[in-house]
């Protein structure tokens, strides 16, 4: 496994205000939450966090803590919890970190992609359903995959790959239902026509003619007598 390792600070900045100038000095707030322990507040610099999160999925990643101003000078071997941002500008606002021991097994969503495209699809028209995008698995910290790609091409139309299917490392233990269907390939959708019920009639589509002009009631005779005068 990689070890993935992040400079980060204690903090004393608590609150609305003093974290908002937290932020304009380039760093993150956030917390380290451990079992049985108390949390820790720290600061992140945003920097490195982005550099991480843009070369990492960092979901199911270990991040080795180093706290600078730590007097033990301990190294914290944590998963993120979860990352909040803002609602507006979509900017990182702070971060939890859940410490855990490598040495204890945890239960972690792995997800699950694709590769490759159904022979259902190529030759009968029909399309690849994704299903289950994330399995649950329990393992040690450190043999947490960090995806499964399963192959899809052997898929005919009406196939589909269940969570038995799929080959994990031997040290993870699925805990997902393994009859619950992960991919399945599925028949073209048909366009139905409304087929009238026996003894119902079909109506036709009105028809409109073109209007005749009718000649007003004497118009005829006032021509006649007209014509008469003229000869």
């Amino acid at each position: 496994m990689e070890e993935i390792f992040l400079d980060v600070e204690l903090r004393e900045q608590i609150g609305k205000g003093k974290v908002k100038g937290l932020r304009d000095t380039g760093f993150i707030p956030a917390v380290i939450y451990g079992e049985g322990k108390n949390s820790q507040a720290i600061k992140v610099s945003h920097k490195q966090l982005f550099h991480l999160l843009h070369q990492y999925r960092l979901e199911n990643i270990v991040i080795n803590l180093k706290v600078a101003d730590d007097k033990k000078q301990k190294t914290h071997a944590c998963l993120i919890k979860e990352i909040q941002y803002h609602p507006v500008k979509g900017d990182i606002v702070h971060v939890d970190f859940n410490e855990i021991s490598l040495t204890k097994a945890i239960k972690v969503n792995v997800p699950i992609t694709a590769k490759g495209e159904p022979i259902g699809a190529k030759t009968e028209g029909g399309s690849l359903e994704h299903i289950l995008w994330e399995v649950e698995v329990e393992c040690l910290p450190t043999a947490i995959p960090k995806g499964i790609e399963v192959d899809v091409s052997a898929l005919k139309i009406g196939d589909a790959i269940h969570v038995k299917d799929i080959a994990f490392p031997a040290e993870v233990k699925v805990l997902t239902p393994s009859d619950a269907i992960v991919l399945s390939c599925v028949a073209p959708i048909k366009e139905e026509v409304a087929v009238p019920a026996e003894g119902e009639e079909v109506q036709e589509p009105e028809v409109i003619k073109e209007k005749k002009e009718v000649p007003a009631e004497g118009a005829e005779e006032e021509k006649k007598e007209k014509e008469k005068k003229e000869k």
